[in-house]
């Protein structure tokens, strides 16, 4: 099989048609009613596929703000963090490392979640229920893993959630230098393709490190369009 063919069968896995669950019935309000100050939307319902689902596509996400007993938290950024695929940023240095990896998806699915749930990172946030409810959204194929391999061996990642032309970015780690960035070059080369103008990568917020990747804020009319 040629790259180019073990590439496209990548994107397949990566773009696949999900299992549609059933809806739970929570709705997460009108957007025109949200306070545009404030990234919260609000607490509670649960985490079913069909409510996460629902949560996307409404530009809301979970994402615990407490101890495991409180009630989830819902967000909807105010100044949402996006990666327009034609504007990834890949350095002179970073290029070198792509090199170095091979990508792959959804083949380390679970060692991908635990390098990104991993409590001894700094700002770890993901708990039992987010693991519990991000795996069952993988199986139903709506969650992929980015994979970094070198020499057999996993050395960073991301994984996040693919629906439509949406690719909302959870969470990365590497153990490797460049790993995950490698990452979401690979993640953003799996997408561009005569499409990729009706494609969006989301990662929620902008931080120095992902604005030196390319990310831009836009205002959460747009986003949501």
């Amino acid at each position: 099989m040629s790259p180019a063919q073990r590439a496209a069968g990548r994107y397949r896995r990566l773009v696949s048609q999900p299992v549609e669950p059933p809806s739970t019935g929570w709705s997460f309000g009108d957007p025109d009613g949200w306070d545009p100050e404030d990234d919260l939307i609000g607490f509670g319902a649960d985490l079913e596929p069909g409510t996460v689902l629902a949560a996307y596509r409404q530009g809301v996400f979970p994402m615990p703000l407490g101890r495991r007993r409180d009630p989830m938290a819902w967000w909807s950024p105010t100044h949402r963090g996006v990666l327009p695929l034609d504007r990834l940023v890949v350095s002179r240095s970073l290029r070198r490392s792509v090199r170095d990896f091979e990508i792959r998806v959804d083949t380390a699915f679970d060692e991908v979640f635990a390098g990104c749930a991993d409590p001894r990172r700094d700002g770890s946030w993901i708990d039992n229920r987010i693991r519990t409810a991000y795996h069952r959204l993988h199986e139903l194929g709506w969650v992929h893993s980015v994979e970094a391999w070198r020499d057999g061996r996993l050395e960073g990642g991301l994984y996040g959630v693919a629906i439509g032309g949406l690719f909302a970015g959870e969470s990365m780690f590497h153990r490797a230098r460049d790993a995950s960035k490698v990452a979401l070059v690979g993640l953003v080369d799996l997408l561009s393709d005569e499409h990729h103008e009706h494609r969006l990568v989301d990662v929620q917020w902008v931080t120095p490190h992902l604005g030196s990747l390319g990310v831009v804020e836009v205002a959460p009319a747009e986003y949501l369009s």
